[in-house]
């Protein structure tokens, strides 16, 4: 879990620190859904290479956003799903596709 101290002292700041880059808000996307296994997630983000997955999703463990979970069973597989506190972000995730319909809609009737 990352300490308090390492955060920045702006909320919004601390809130881009945790998911502001493309990566990880797609990753919270798809995630909202069902939980995904590595390489089922790496098939679903286009154009993602699989360090940067693997750095994104290490970061999102750390922050507490998502679990990895390993299945020891015939075949070993590691499934990531997300946290509580993860899960708290759906509002954000919601007024973020909100504003993009809307702004999707705006350029259409110009």
């Amino acid at each position: 879990m990352i300490k308090k101290e390492e955060l920045p002292a702006c909320p919004v700041a601390t809130t881009v620190n945790l998911i502001g880059n493309k990566w990880k808000l797609l990753i919270l996307r798809n995630l909202f859904t069902k939980p995904y296994r590595f390489n089922e997630l790496k098939k679903s983000l286009e154009g993602i290479s699989h360090k940067v997955l693997t750095d994104n999703l290490k970061d999102m463990v750390k922050a507490g956003i998502i679990n990895r979970i390993e299945y020891d069973e015939k075949i070993l597989h590691t499934e990531y799903k997300l946290t509580d506190l993860g899960e708290s972000m759906r509002p954000i995730m919601d007024a973020l596709e909100n504003w993009g319909s809307w702004y999707k809609r705006q350029k259409i009737n110009s």
